[in-house]
């Protein structure tokens, strides 16, 4: 995918969150819209990223259910997406903490019941941690 649709996607990610903060119901009413949101944009900002070093394969694609299993598979599966070595990226052991944690719960926030404001404003600070990271 071009930088300027990783782009595209980002900008929307960033509207559905300032939407949902902006509105006096809460964030509860766009749980599942955040939660898949801030998912895809996870998945993107990442991609961004290795385009940005210059390291992403062309063609790859990173997946948000990887995140879900042991860091060893993870960082082997990051390592088939780019040229290079995984372990030379810059605070790669941290952007990975940080979408694992962004990931933790992904499926209950989309699928399931109601969560917490808690919960879901802890996602977005993740996700904005996540930004400033890789800025």
């Amino acid at each position: 995918m071009k930088k300027e649709k990783h782009e595209e996607i980002l900008k929307e990610v960033d509207e559905v969150i300032k939407y949902a903060l902006e509105d006096s119901r809460g964030l509860l009413p766009h749980q599942r819209r955040l939660a898949s949101m801030i998912s895809l944009g996870t998945e993107n900002l990442l991609e961004l990223y290795f385009h940005k070093l210059s390291v992403m394969k062309e063609g790859s694609k990173i997946d948000h259910r990887w995140f879900k299993s042991r860091k060893e598979y993870i960082f082997e599966r990051l390592q088939n997406q780019i040229t290079g070595e995984i372990k030379e990226i810059k605070k790669i052991a941290e952007i990975v903490d940080l979408i694992v944690n962004i990931e933790d719960k992904r499926d209950e926030l989309v699928y399931g019941a109601p969560a917490s404001e808690e919960v879901l404003q802890e996602k977005i600070n993740l996700y904005f941690k996540l930004k400033e990271v890789l800025r």
